[in-house]
């Protein structure tokens, strides 16, 4: 979003000077984000006492009638889903010419910046995260909410709750899910809604889309927490165009190469360009990667028999003696339940 000022109905001036103010029952505190149509500040819920995030839309937005009434639409389905991993929607309305929804506050940090800071993570760590946004994910399709723009920056990281579940996280930006823009992938004034490095080929082609478009811009964000960067880079907005549609993913290995190669096959066919050659679900993605990225183990035949390795990483047994058990799946491997 740019700094212009905010317009009519508002107070006068840019978006900084909200501070202090009150909207629609919340005093506004701190800014704690932006993006290309709204800015989410820290604000105080006068009513009940209790801090929340705050985004406030640009008022071009509220000027639409189309928009305005499938946001609250919108809105008022991602209030409903009660899922541990998607940021509770508190209330969204319109106040002086400007939309607003109010969700809960998250402290801690988006994934991008944990990313920034941390670069690539290690398999059990984006295991557990990706376990969780595809649950979240695979929530939200089932109520018919598309998210289209899933990325680091929607995906906030909190603090887990035991050492078992060391971080949780949570998908964001579901009051306002971009098939409210339009039908297609953009706004009536041509802008593209979307994050480039995420998005799918469907979206850029304006084909209609479902929850599989999600699929391929979760395995974007997967493939990013991996490997340190997104699958296609470009040098501009053209040519990562064109690699969404027709470039195929590198593989992972090439950039982690103590991974299981079978990790490439299953972050290839979440990447499919064509939706129905892609998993049907997030959950089945991850699935697929743990089974992938899983330790092999050796089983062992009949006497006189070779022992085998199975596994994803399979390699020819070379000691035929017994082995131990096989070893524990890891944490992230394992079903996430977290009680708030």
């Amino acid at each position: 979003m740019t700094t212009a000022p905010w317009g009519e109905g508002l107070p006068a001036g840019r978006p900084a000077d909200l501070i202090g103010r009150r909207i629609a029952g919340y005093r506004v505190e701190a800014e704690i984000g932006r993006g290309g149509m709204a800015v989410v500040y820290r604000a105080r819920d006068l009513r009940l006492d209790r801090t929340v995030a705050l985004k406030l839309l640009a008022p071009e937005l509220a000027r639409n009638d189309t928009f305005r009434k499938r946001f609250t639409h919108e809105s008022r389905v991602a209030a409903a889903i009660d899922h541990p991993h998607i940021v509770p929607v508190f209330e969204a309305g319109e106040t002086d010419g400007l939309l607003y929804i109010a969700m809960r506050f998250v402290p801690g940090q988006d994934l991008r910046a944990l990313l920034n800071r941390e670069g690539p993570l290690p398999m059990e760590k984006a295991g557990r995260i990706a376990a969780q946004v595809a649950s979240a994910l695979d929530a939200a399709h089932h109520h018919n909410l598309v998210h289209r723009d899933v990325k680091p920056g929607n995906i906030l990281i909190a603090e887990g709750t035991d050492s078992d579940h060391p971080e949780h996280a949570y998908l964001t930006d579901f009051g306002l899910t971009k098939k409210s823009l339009s039908l297609t992938g953009f706004t009536t004034v041509g802008q593209f809604v979307g994050t480039l490095d995420y998005v799918a080929p469907e979206q850029i082609s304006g084909q209609p889309v479902d929850g599989r478009c999600d699929v391929y811009g979760f395995a974007c964000v997967v493939f990013e927490t991996l490997a340190g960067g997104p699958p296609f880079e470009r040098d501009d907005d053209m040519a990562l165009l064109w690699a969404h549609q027709f470039d195929a993913p590198p593989p992972l290995t090439s950039r982690r190469p103590e991974l299981p190669a079978a990790v490439d096959g299953v972050l290839a066919k979440a990447l499919a360009k064509a939706p129905d050659d892609r998993y049907a679900s997030c959950g089945v993605f991850v699935a697929a990667l743990r089974e992938a990225a899983a330790p092999a183990h050796v089983v062992v035949g009949p006497v006189g028999e070779p022992a085998t390795v199975v596994g994803p990483s399979a390699r020819p047994a070379t000691d035929p003696g017994r082995p131990g058990p096989p070893p524990e799946p890891p944490a992230w491997a394992r079903p996430v339940f977290t009680v708030l």
